[in-house]
């Protein structure tokens, strides 16, 4: 998965450019919901079909007029003139939101297992690298149900298996699999991060619960 070049090639602007990302750079890279294909369970299918689906949406927002709507900052400022009172829970303002809570799922999860982190119980299942990524991305978004789909989804699921469906089923060594994550997560995270400001600094951040 990792192995593929436009995955490793988000563009410089995507961080430095004042937290304000070219939506084609930004588009490119949430191709990574495919990552979720690698955990192989059917509780993921919703993060998968949430994420595609505010994909969609923003770059619907972003081909009706590409020359207004060059970066997401200058879709959010549109959307916030346009829909006035109804602003933020709307357009693309709204499925950007929820986006990046998928993405950072993501990241934390990648990045849990570039730490190291593991269960002293049981060191080859996934389920402390997945726990942290919900709790710290998702789970406050989210009620009792599924929660509970949560807990249960992920128990057995094994370490090495994720990394070589990273791998796209090759026998890449495990150190180089995370190498190759490890390098990823520079730009990813940066990228998220910078997202997440945007939206404190317009005041765009919702906490309802689905």
């Amino acid at each position: 998965f990792f192995n593929e070049e436009a995955t490793f090639q988000i563009h410089a602007n995507c961080v430095s450019v004042i937290k304000i990302f070219a939506c084609t750079q930004v588009l490119l890279i949430c191709s990574l919901y495919l990552l979720l294909d690698c955990l192989g369970s059917a509780v993921f299918s919703p993060i998968k079909a949430d994420i595609v689906g505010n994909i969609t949406k923003i770059k619907a927002v972003y081909d009706s007029n590409p020359t207004r709507f060059k970066t997401l900052q200058h879709i959010l400022e549109a959307e916030k003139e346009m829909h006035g009172s109804e602003w933020p829970k709307v357009g693309a303002t709204l499925a950007l939101m929820w986006l990046k809570r998928g993405l950072r799922f993501i990241q934390v999860l990648l990045q849990s297992l570039v730490d190291g982190d593991k269960d002293e119980n049981n060191p080859n299942l996934i389920r402390v690298n997945i726990t942290k990524a919900y709790e710290m991305a998702l789970k406050k978004y989210h009620g009792w149900f599924v929660q509970k789909l949560f807990q249960v989804s992920f128990l057995k699921k094994i370490i090495s298996d994720f990394l070589k469906a990273l791998s796209r089923g090759r026998e890449v060594k495990e150190e180089e699999c995370l190498d190759k994550v490890r390098q990823f997560l520079v730009n990813f995270t940066a990228t998220i991060d910078a997202i997440y400001e945007m939206y404190t600094k317009m005041n765009a951040e919702l906490d309802y619960t689905v």
